[in-house]
């Protein structure tokens, strides 16, 4: 099946989340270059990792690979042709899969210092009400998008409904993304690790024809992902540590979008794209600009 274009919105870790481990991203190269070329040039990592900052480490298994900041910054901006200057804790990629292929997808890691989040709220969140706020927030957005040049998006529903882990604190939730004009749907899947001091945010950015292997997959992501000693949440010391000014129900709706009261103003904080770009591919003189045309979409909320 030839894959269809789509838009994409990655959203508020990348745009607000705290900055640790420097920039996601290099600078475009002075001349473009080919995915081949750009994909090797990527260090693929395997193994025990542990996250810049020392937040949190990753003990991968041989189905995943992990891509440092500045390589996630390669992908994110070269590869999926998101504008620069944000910035993540690097990038988990399936090692079976070229994050640049038509099938390529991974999980873009970010974290939230915004204090220790209280679980109090998670048996009495109404996440049938808050879909539907959520939605009204992303329609009241397209008059802003498409003053900007970008087709309208809708958000369709919960591709997975959230639910919380309590044992572990880890959030999981799933958004099925359409924009206008698009031939599929886009995949935002969600994991928040509730931790000491913030929030670790895990979110898988594919295209809804994956969502089974997504959904799998991530199941093991947050296996082998946990805080560091002294960082996880039960090391929380009520006598020095901040309190969040949110709960579980704002990291679903999107964190300081929520606690604020910004969602009409997403548009302006969260616009990022996730595809793949049209890649020159130099030969005999000649530029070919077309490199597969994919896109997917993603909402990386808080």
């Amino acid at each position: 099946m030839v894959p269809s274009l789509r838009t994409t919105l990655l959203c508020l870790a990348l745009s607000v989340g705290v900055g640790i481990g420097g920039g996601a991203h290099a600078a475009p190269p002075a001349q473009p270059i080919s995915a081949e070329q750009l994909v090797a040039a990527l260090n693929f990592q395997q193994g025990k990792i542990t996250l810049p900052g020392d937040i949190a480490t990753l003990d991968l298994p041989a189905g995943f690979r992990y891509l440092s900041p500045a390589d996630a910054g390669r992908v994110l901006v070269e590869g999926w042709g998101n504008p620069p200057g944000h910035t993540t804790l690097g990038m988990i990629v399936p090692a079976k899969l070229n994050p640049l292929s038509a099938a390529g997808w991974g999980v873009i890691l970010t974290y939230d210092k915004d204090g220790h989040v209280k679980d109090d709220d998670a048996d009495s969140i109404k996440y049938d009400e808050l879909l539907k706020d959520m939605q009204e927030a992303v329609t009241a957005n397209n008059a802003e998008r498409k003053a900007q040049g970008y087709a309208p998006m809708s958000l369709v529903g919960w591709a997975e409904q959230p639910s919380y882990d309590k044992a572990h604190h880890k959030l999981y939730w799933a958004k099925e993304l359409k924009t206008e004009g698009d031939g599929g749907n886009g995949l935002n899947y969600n994991i928040r690790v509730l931790g000491r001091e913030g929030v670790l945010v895990l979110n898988a950015v594919a295209g809804m024809e994956q969502i089974r292997q997504v959904k799998a997959d991530m199941q093991q992501v947050t296996a082998f992902t946990d805080f560091t000693p002294g960082q996880r949440y039960a090391d929380f010391d009520s006598k020095t540590d901040k309190v969040a000014e949110y709960g579980l129900a704002a990291l679903v709706a999107g964190g300081v979008a929520a606690k604020l009261g910004l969602f009409g103003k997403l548009f302006a904080l969260l616009l990022a794209f996730k595809k793949l770009i049209l890649l020159a591919v130099v030969g005999g003189g000649a530029a070919v600009l077309k490199f597969f045309k994919r896109e997917k979409k993603v909402d990386l909320g808080k």
